[in-house]
């Protein structure tokens, strides 16, 4: 009995292993690779900025096909791929647990080459206990901070300049979804900490957005649902609740996952009494070997229903992506709202999603760039109103609309 058990237990091995090997085909992987090169040098419209070269990536990337032996390897091929633009609107539309994330709770810039925490997700987060802003990270996982740069997983980006050493730092503070991410910082007093990244609690969001009322002034908080076609109904109802106040304030700091067009025009159009350009397009049109030929168009919201006529802030920051982020620049390119806080997620260009033929997965990439009205790029865009954080213990960006508010009404 033991020796037929033992038979079939090598049986079952045998054909499991020949399995796993047979889920991976080289060849289309391979026929992949150059579909997706193809498309990012027709379509994706940031190519020529990134200085990224595709040569570089067919060769490096073409070599390591060989050592592909799972479907999720796979995955992460491609993933690191996509990584090598330094671009978080370019992704996959899939990950797996040994994946990236897509962003941290805190955000790092550097400063005479030193990380330091100039950001935190207050508005999403439990306290956390101190503050951390001005904190230099050391070590990640108990690797110095800039060997782990370094040591990410691109190969034909340029981890000297500043523009992707800050993406990649980012990115580890982001980390893989199965590794801790553990930080070794060194505070304002110089005193050296030991702060688990994922001990961090999160709050919990009820509903597409809540609302308040605070000194007859309106408070509006998007509960990152702008790609939610129902949040403009939910809208519609709250705004008509808080119709009489003296100013509103419409909170965009927990859009990260962005949204659509069509929800935020709807969100516009209660603002204004005449059709007015919220955002500018610029793409490039190129058919066989015919010149490329540049295509630029704006677009408008028009009114709708009964329109809030009382001065409105709108307050964003490291946390508001894509749609979040023309939604800023559209209240302000129509002339009808104040924007306070800091930069935003930067997540540049209209997507369009694209397919691999041999993979149950795709991608997306930008192919149209977008600018405010006043032509500025919506990823370089910094509110006028800036508000540098200080401090995650008590919200700074919401305090300084206050006072922008009391300051208007005065002269009112």
């Amino acid at each position: 009995m033991n020796r037929f058990i033992l038979i079939l237990t090598f049986l079952f091995c045998f054909v499991y292993v020949n399995g796993q090997d047979k889920q991976v085909d080289r060849s289309k992987i391979k026929e992949d690779l150059e579909e997706v090169l193809n498309d990012l040098s027709r379509s994706y419209v940031y190519l020529q900025q990134k200085k990224v070269n595709l040569d570089c990536i067919r060769e490096y990337y073409g070599n390591q096909i060989q050592n592909i032996k799972t479907e999720e390897e796979t995955v992460l091929f491609f993933e690191y791929l996509l990584d090598e633009f330094y671009d978080s609107h370019l992704i996959l539309n899939t990950n797996r647990k040994s994946s990236y994330r897509l962003f941290s709770p805190i955000y790092t810039t550097f400063q005479n080459g030193k990380a330091f925490i100039t950001n935190s997700w207050q508005i999403q987060t439990e306290n956390f206990g101190g503050n951390l802003i001005g904190a230099e990270i050391i070590k990640i996982n108990g690797i110095d901070f800039k060997d782990a740069i370094a040591e990410f997983p691109t190969h034909c980006n340029d981890k000297t300049l500043p523009k992707v050493r800050e993406w990649i730092a980012n990115k580890l503070l982001a980390g893989r979804y199965n590794q801790p991410r553990m930080l070794t910082l060194r505070l304002n007093d110089q005193r050296l900490i030991e702060f688990d990244l994922d001990k961090i609690r999160y709050k919990n969001d009820s509903g597409l957005l809540s609302s308040k009322r605070k000194d007859n002034i309106g408070i509006i908080c998007i509960n990152n649902s702008l790609g939610n076609n129902d949040l403009i109904e939910a809208f519609d109802k709250v705004l008509d609740s808080l119709a009489d106040t003296k100013a509103l304030i419409i909170d965009l700091r927990n859009t990260a996952d962005g949204g659509n067009s069509y929800v935020a025009r709807g969100i516009m159009s209660r603002f204004i009494t005449e059709p007015r350009p919220y955002q500018k397009h610029k793409t490039t049109e190129k058919y066989g070997n015919h010149p490329a030929v540049e295509r630029t168009w704006v677009e408008y919201v028009s009114p709708r229903a009964r329109q809030y006529n009382k001065p409105v802030f709108i307050l964003v920051g490291r946390w508001t992506g894509s749609m979040g982020e023309g939604l800023a620049i559209g209240f302000e390119g129509m002339g009808r709202a104040e924007i306070v806080g800091t930069e935003m997620e930067r997540l540049a260009g209209e997507m369009s999603g694209f397919s691999l033929k041999h993979q149950n997965f795709g991608y997306r990439l930008s192919t149209a760039s977008l600018f405010h009205i006043n032509g500025i790029p919506r990823e370089e865009y910094v509110p006028k109103n800036y508000v540098k954080q200080r401090t995650s213990e008590k919200d700074e960006t919401l305090l300084y609309a206050f006072e922008l508010i009391s300051k208007i009404t005065v002269h009112r």
